[in-house]
């Protein structure tokens, strides 16, 4: 937890020292070009505020662009994998066959070296209903993770894991302005996730609920904050915690996008048609891998990301985003149940060496 922490005091100062700070100054800004579990909530339609009675906006100017549809792809370098618990070999390299009827070898820790592990991402953004009044945005997600360990047979943990790591979901949000300075922000997500490859692999088990609500301010059109809770399996186990929506233009150049802790990013703009952004994320979830050693497993995936963001708009509503960053394992743990409480123990405590990463994505945005 320390070695998070270390993360995540840097963003948090950030988003904090800048909530209580001087509001800025209304000027000519250009137009702009995901809870733990929060979504990026900027990925709406624009509301159509009335001239009678105006309504809070979803966006500050010179935010980053929405993304409707993205295709993209991400990897991991290869890594080196520790693996400490009740580890029954598949395949015992020995020149004896083991005698008709034996047990399986049990080995307490193993290592092991990860070739691959990455895969396609896919996601699709639409508002359903865009209004004065009402925004509902509908979306849906599915990454793949390919995993490819040099020996995957000596553990039936490594042999599960193997098949790949997947996650499909759903989620729809709703922005509702109250007045022309307050709003409320509300979002549910339902997550399947595990090593499932078709219809009949997919099991209920892998389902998980997350979900997020704010309530915030919006002093002017470059600034927008708000406080909430959310419900989320981000880091990779179920929390209930606060959360700090923050997003801030400080001129035409600078700002900063943020959910914390989720993700905080400060963003430096090129024009109206390309942007940096340094930051950091946190992802994962639980995954159901299925039975290891004759009992349900769930692994606990949670990954903190330092990382390097530039987009590009390459024509019309197309944009091209370039990601490169650390992958900083956080928990990796397997369990027999998908929300452990009290003294319960991981079946299966693993350790990953930390790689690069990088995201490469094709998007298309809003106007």
């Amino acid at each position: 937890m320390q070695s998070l922490s270390r993360f995540l005091l840097p963003g948090a100062l950030l988003v904090l020292s800048s909530v209580f700070a001087a509001p800025v100054c209304a000027q000519d800004l250009p137009t702009p070009s995901d809870s733990l579990g929060v979504e990026d909530f900027g990925s709406f339609g624009n509301a159509d505020a009335s001239a009678n009675r105006p309504y809070a906006s979803q966006k500050v100017l010179g935010q980053s662009p929405t993304k409707l549809i993205s295709v993209g792809y991400e990897g991991q370098g290869h890594f080196d994998f520790n693996s400490v618990g009740p580890h029954r070999q598949l395949f015992v390299p020995s020149p004896e066959p083991n005698p008709t009827g034996s047990e399986p070898t049990v080995v307490t820790e193993l290592d092991e070296r990860v070739n691959r592990f990455g895969g396609l991402r896919l996601g699709f953004n639409a508002p359903v209903i865009s209004n004065s009044k009402l925004i509902l945005n509908l979306g849906l997600t599915y990454w793949n993770t390919d995993v490819n360990i040099n020996n995957p047979r000596t553990s039936s943990l490594f042999t599960g894991l193997n098949r790949g790591l997947r996650s499909t979901g759903f989620n729809a949000t709703v922005f509702r302005p109250l007045n022309e300075k307050n709003y409320l922000l509300v979002q549910g997500n339902v997550d399947l996730n595990g090593t499932y490859r078709n219809f009949d692999d997919i099991s209920s088990k892998g389902f998980t609920y997350s979900g997020t609500a704010i309530y915030g301010w919006k002093p002017n059109e470059n600034y927008m904050w708000g406080l909430g809770i959310t419900r989320t399996y981000r880091a990779g186990q179920l929390l209930h915690i606060p959360v700090v929506y923050y997003f801030r233009t400080f001129s035409p150049k600078w700002g900063v996008e943020a959910i914390f802790p989720a993700r905080v990013n400060l963003r430096r703009s090129f024009g109206a048609n390309s942007l940096l952004m340094l930051g950091y994320e946190i992802e994962g979830n639980a995954y159901y891998i299925g039975s290891v050693n004759g009992q349900d497993t769930y692994l606990r995936r949670g990954e903190l990301k330092p990382r390097l963001t530039y987009e590009r708009k390459l024509t019309g509503f197309v944009w091209l985003s370039a990601q490169a960053g650390y992958r900083y394992n956080y928990r990796f743990n397997a369990f027999s149940t998908q929300n452990p409480e009290g003294d319960d123990n991981p079946v299966f405590t693993n350790t990953l060496t930390n790689p690069l990463y990088f995201n490469l994505s094709i998007n298309l945005v809003s106007p």
